[in-house]
């Protein structure tokens, strides 16, 4: 069976690797465009439950990222000059430098043939039995057969962007500046011993008001360094190079598609699906996808049977992770409504951003039902006070995040 992979990202690699584990005779290719060792991006986040899926598909390379990772298990919110600091899942970061060398040196142990600055156009769809187009958001693969796939692309509201650093935090930290054009935040976590991640983040009015919109890169990351300094602690903000270009903001775009196969192509990870950043989940529903892909290709007796599982099965596990990153952004849209909390208890309730309950409920209310009764006992008031059609819909929304 002859593979080509357009992508050589981690969902990309991963495939590569888990299908020729399966059958060593399998003819794969990965094409990049990008040169080797060149990517954007700074350090992912993963938690244990992917650790143990992949050592569970592929222990040699689960070993490598797990001793190419470092771990928190605490998170700090900083909030004005106030700072709370709560226990948390233990967390994972890794360089995506070096997790994507980490697949790409299994995969060529393997057999897989890598092929880096090689770039397949709209028109220049590869020959193949199977062609998988994992090349993420802007997929030319996707995009050249938009309208069979039912493409739809949503924008954010709020824009990002996404930076380095050589402050190495202990925690998962959360940062909120409050000012006079309106709050601005940061998500920073380490990925090693030298680096840290940040992503930073605020509402249009803050973007413009702060003039980061006309700013170049110097003046920008300047600006963010006086403002994050308590937290940066002297260190500065680094900007991508190579092929990622310079620092950009930009809006999430959230990604959906009607249906994931189209003949012998089929989409993976990003190219498929996106949820926002806040939840920290890109890369590890990007892996689930390969191991998904690679056991619906292993157990099903034809390809249309096996892309038809392999779509199916993920559209339901995702279901859960959407609703989520929705509420997150969301959340961090109307951060006027949580903000003036004490901080112990806006930490409590960022906590609580992925429940579909939130928005619906006063956060005071919110944040004292929830610690006293339960979500269940929140949901009986409300059924109270609203009527029983507006708790069922709360109800279905919760059930479908939980599961």
């Amino acid at each position: 069976m002859k593979i080509v992979c357009v992508g050589g990202g981690p969902a990309g690699l991963y495939l590569a690797v888990l299908l020729k584990r399966q059958d060593p005779s399998r003819d794969i290719t990965v094409h990049e465009r990008n040169p080797e060792g060149s990517t954007y991006g700074w350090g992912v986040t993963y938690w244990r439950g992917l650790l143990d899926k992949l050592h569970a598909h592929d222990p040699p390379s689960a070993c490598a990222i797990e001793d190419g990772s470092v771990c928190w298990d605490q998170g700090v919110a900083h909030v004005r000059d106030l700072v709370t600091r709560q226990p948390g899942d233990r967390g994972h970061g890794i360089g995506r430098h070096r997790l994507l060398a980490i697949l790409a040196e299994r995969a060529r142990s393997l057999g897989v043939r890598l092929e880096f600055e090689s770039g397949i156009t709209v028109g220049d769809q590869p020959q193949a039995d199977l062609v998988v187009a994992a090349d993420g958001v802007h997929s030319a693969l996707r995009t050249r057969h938009a309208t069979d796939f039912g493409t739809r692309r949503t924008e954010g509201r709020n824009p990002y962007v996404w930076l380095g650093t050589t402050k190495v935090f202990d925690a998962f930290t959360f940062a909120f500046v409050e000012t006079a054009h309106g709050w601005i935040w940061c998500y920073g976590y380490g990925y090693s011993g030298e680096h840290s991640t940040c992503v930073m983040e605020c509402s249009p009015q803050t973007f413009t008001g702060l003039g980061l919109d006309r700013a170049d890169e110097g003046e920008g990351l300047a600006l963010l360094e006086k403002l994050f300094a308590r937290i940066l602690d002297g260190h500065p903000l680094i900007g991508p190079s190579g092929a990622a270009g310079a620092a950009s903001w930009r809006t999430f775009c959230t990604l959906t598609n009607r249906t994931w196969h189209r003949g012998n192509l089929v989409l993976l990870g990003d190219a498929a699906h996106t949820t926002h950043y806040s939840i920290g989940a890109g890369t590890t529903l990007a892996l689930e996808d390969a191991m998904c892909l690679a056991t619906a290709l292993r157990t099903r007796a034809t390809l249309p049977e096996a892309l038809a599982a392999y779509e199916q099965r993920r559209r339901s596990e995702l279901l859960s992770a959407q609703s989520a990153a929705r509420h997150s952004a969301q959340w961090y849209e109307n951060l006027p409504r949580y903000i003036h909390l004490p901080p112990h208890r806006m930490f409590a309730l960022l906590g609580q951003r992925h429940s579909p309950l939130l928005p619906y409920v006063p956060p005071q209310l919110y944040y004292g039902l929830d610690r006293a009764l339960g979500q269940l006992e929140v949901l009986r008031r409300l059924k109270r006070r609203f009527g029983p059609p507006v708790a069922r819909a709360l109800q279905a929304r919760s059930t479908a995040h939980r599961d």
